[in-house]
């Protein structure tokens, strides 16, 4: 049987002659395909990726700890007493009371004998920033 075309034509029953669409050579004058070793190129874009995103998770841990503390303040400073209403921008302290309650109040530490919490000011969100 002698066939239709010669083994050095590329073919195809579904698709004609196609070898301009292959992703690969088929001519035997073409170039050797070697296949290169991306083995050390992975690992270092691994680990180049893996530090980037210890990196952002440890900034993102940072930030989860501070937003819990500013929280737990401000939770601290609402449910205390207080028979006023706080003004924008002032300072306040936090004391324990004789009867074991938190209670806010614009007297200094200083000025009086009652074991202090902390020092406050609050902000335009109505959220209390604690003064070191």
């Amino acid at each position: 049987m002698e066939k239709e075309r010669p083994d050095n034509i590329v073919y195809s029953d579904q698709k004609g002659y196609n070898a301009s669409l292959l992703p690969y050579s088929s001519s035997i004058g073409a170039p050797v395909i070697t296949v290169v070793d991306v083995v050390s190129w992975k690992s270092r874009g691994i680990s180049n990726v893996n530090k980037e995103l210890a990196n952002k998770f440890n900034e993102l841990k940072i930030q989860y700890e501070n937003l819990m503390k500013e929280y737990e303040w401000n939770e601290l400073v609402y449910s205390s007493k207080f028979s006023f209403e706080p003004v924008i921008g002032e300072i306040y302290h936090l004391y324990v009371g004789d009867d074991g309650l938190n209670f806010l109040s614009l007297i200094g530490p200083h000025e009086w004998n009652k074991q202090h919490i902390g020092t406050f000011k609050l902000n335009s969100d109505k959220k209390w920033i604690v003064i070191e």
